[in-house]
């Protein structure tokens, strides 16, 4: 059958192509409102969403933070006199700006600096550990859980013996780097407004790690927040598979590359004498002219290995054979 329509009312498909129409434009831009309400986005946004946390990993803060797990919870049993256990929840990245925006409230955000690394972090007590560590610390009874009142500030007693925990975490997670490097992580203000705690651009990208603090029926969270710039002076060690790992050193072909190195032949060559001539004079030779040395017999000769002096020597016979006697090294010429 032909087509009696216009053809110049159809648009012509692209070679090699072809023509996207709306809903197909929408789905892949994740403008499709078809979804009603669905959180899950779509196309180009979940990409851009995906490549927000995509951060490297840093296996030997892993390790650090292993560590700090099983030093705090020698120091928080000493601590509270009761039966501690410390656990780690998660390690994830995340924008500075988007934890920020997920703190629970009501909370106390301890901001910190490390003098060695010249930056700040933060610590986060919820809300939970808080009344908890203040049940067990006031002498409240096993088995009941903490007494909350919602609503309210912070007492100063409470925030006093927070301080006392906040102090406590910081000096254990000095302690956890200090295998790896110096650190000296240093109180510095006690805030209850995230607005307040910005140690960070919004944009920035950050380490968190969720520790869960388990005293019998009672507990709670801490978090700990640290910039990738704050962890930026000691990148290199935190990217190591183990303690003491050197990138892009092999001490084994490092010795055979040096044997090798030392039977290695080289030439070298005797030079009696230097001389500028013209090109003239040169094109001028002719065989058996001869070219007088400005080099009187018993005159020092120098040895070199390309383009490099290395040796002063005397010129010599030894049997049938012309030899030369090194006498010092030319670095030691320049030096005299």
């Amino acid at each position: 059958m032909s087509d009696s329509g216009d053809p110049s009312d159809r648009e012509e498909e692209p070679a090699g192509g072809q023509i996207l129409d709306r809903e197909e434009i929408d789905s892949l831009l994740g403008a499709d409102g078809s979804a009603g309400g669905e959180d899950e986005a779509s196309g180009i946004e979940r990409i851009v969403s995906a490549g927000l946390v995509a951060y490297e990993r840093l296996p030997m803060l892993e390790i650090v933070f292993d560590r700090l797990m099983r030093i705090l919870s020698t120091s928080l049993r000493n601590f509270t006199s009761d039966n501690v256990d410390v656990s780690i929840d998660s390690i994830v990245s995340l924008r500075f700006g988007d934890y920020l925006n997920s703190v629970p409230l009501p909370a106390m955000l301890a901001v910190f600096k490390v003098e060695q690394w010249d930056n700040y972090g933060l610590l986060v007590v919820d809300s939970s550990l808080i009344y908890s560590v203040v049940d067990v610390l006031l002498g409240g009874r096993r088995g009941t859980a903490a007494m909350r009142i919602e609503g309210r500030p912070y007492t100063t007693i409470e925030r006093v013996l927070v301080e006392r925990l906040i102090m406590l975490v910081l000096q254990d997670l000095s302690d956890a780097f200090s295998p790896l490097s110096p650190a000296t992580f240093r109180f510095e203000r006690l805030e209850v407004n995230p607005r307040f705690a910005a140690v960070s651009r919004l944009s920035n990208a950050c380490i968190l790690s969720r520790l869960r603090i388990d005293m019998e029926d009672r507990g709670g969270k801490i978090e700990l927040l640290l910039p990738y710039a704050t962890l930026e002076p000691i990148r290199e060690l935190l990217l190591q598979q183990f303690m003491g790992e050197k990138f892009g050193r092999d001490s084994i072909w490092e010795t055979h590359l040096a044997e090798e190195l030392r039977h290695t032949e080289v030439a070298l060559e005797v030079v009696l004498d230097e001389q500028t001539m013209s090109l003239s004079t040169i094109i001028s030779l002719q065989p058996g002219d001869r070219i007088t040395l400005n080099s009187p017999p018993g005159s020092p000769v120098m040895l070199r290995c390309g383009d490099v002096t290395l040796f002063e020597g005397e010129l010599g016979r030894r049997e049938n054979r012309i030899a030369v006697r090194i006498g010092r090294e030319f670095r030691d010429m320049q030096e005299s």
